[in-house]
């Protein structure tokens, strides 16, 4: 994965939000997720996302993470989804960050 994105946060309010998204994402949560552009995509949680540094275009630096989707009936249609595109999250299932244990 590289270090750019297409988007990075710097305001605290956005970074404070990336990280409660991380916090509904726990690993093997069964999830669909809707974009801010108003793409849909439901799968698993493989690996807990975290926020990392990245740079954008043009270079400044920031915060961002990515999610896996796992997509069990369709493995092509796997899914990485960039934090701060993420406008809702709703749970398929029950697992929530601090109940599943991986």
């Amino acid at each position: 994965m590289g270090q750019i994105a297409e988007k990075v946060f710097v305001e605290r309010a956005d970074i404070e939000y990336l990280e409660h998204l991380v916090g509904e994402l726990a690993v093997n949560a069964c999830v669909r997720v809707t974009t801010r552009r108003g793409h849909v995509v439901e799968g698993l949680v493989t690996v807990t996302p975290t926020v990392q540094i990245f740079r954008d275009n043009e270079g400044a630096e920031g915060i961002n993470g990515i999610v896996k989707l796992e997509n069990a009936e369709h493995p092509e249609r796997d899914e990485l989804v960039w934090l701060g595109d993420i406008r809702e999250i709703v749970h398929l299932d029950s697992v929530l960050k601090g109940v599943s244990r991986a």
